[in-house]
């Protein structure tokens, strides 16, 4: 028996997914609602050479293990604990430690390729994606990899040429078909939080039931 619903938060890296996410816990109370990010699910590269890491394409769906993404999240919403992988973005490897992620009634799955997935797709109760002037992602993107992920401005925007935009533009954009909500300005619209989070309680109330 389905014990949790799962939220699917979709758009480009820089888009404003994590904030729609953190206002949207907010509102209903972190309590209920863990996040799952699909970066945590990057496929392990430490078997091989750094340098041939860094050129690896992190922006195509082959670049996530989704198999173990759709594993944990059938497991939680079946009211069971996972552990969850810790990715590490220095050394585009994951920690030999876990994470135990206990179950919760509220399942919110972000990242760039959840809706280009069908079978992370059809675990989704709601499917949103934002949608966020590609300008505006890249410069939230640059501020981001350099002050967190100990990334150059060079190889920042080399990224972003030679993978991000044209993955966005391949295999990002064209999953907002799938979307249920589309959302414009990312987590400022506070209409979308409200209507999101109505339709949250609105489904915890048909499960209770």
């Amino acid at each position: 028996m389905k014990k949790g619903i799962i939220i699917g938060i979709a758009g480009a890296s820089g888009s404003g997914k994590t904030l729609v996410a953190n206002n949207v816990m907010n509102s209903l109370g972190s309590e209920k609602v863990v996040m799952i990010q699909e970066d945590s699910y990057y496929r392990d590269l430490s078997d091989i050479p750094f340098d041939e890491r860094t050129g690896r394409n992190f922006d195509h769906p082959d670049a996530f293990d989704h198999e173990l993404l759709a594993k944990h999240l059938k497991e939680l919403v079946e009211g069971k604990a996972i552990s969850h992988p810790i990715y590490d973005y220095t050394t585009h490897s994951r920690k030999k430690e876990t994470k135990t992620v206990g179950p919760h009634t509220i399942i919110i799955l972000e990242g760039i390729l959840i809706l280009n997935e069908p079978a992370l797709r059809e675990l989704m109760d709601i499917r949103i994606f934002i949608d966020t002037s590609p300008d505006i992602c890249f410069i939230r993107r640059l501020k981001r990899d350099i002050h967190e992920r100990a990334r150059t401005v060079d190889g920042i925007i080399t990224q972003y040429e030679e993978t991000v935009r044209p993955m966005y533009f391949q295999f990002v954009e064209p999953s907002k078909r799938h979307a249920d909500i589309i959302i414009p300005r990312g987590g400022k619209n506070k209409v979308a939080i409200d209507i999101i989070s109505t339709k949250i309680n609105n489904l915890l109330e048909k499960q209770s039931i």
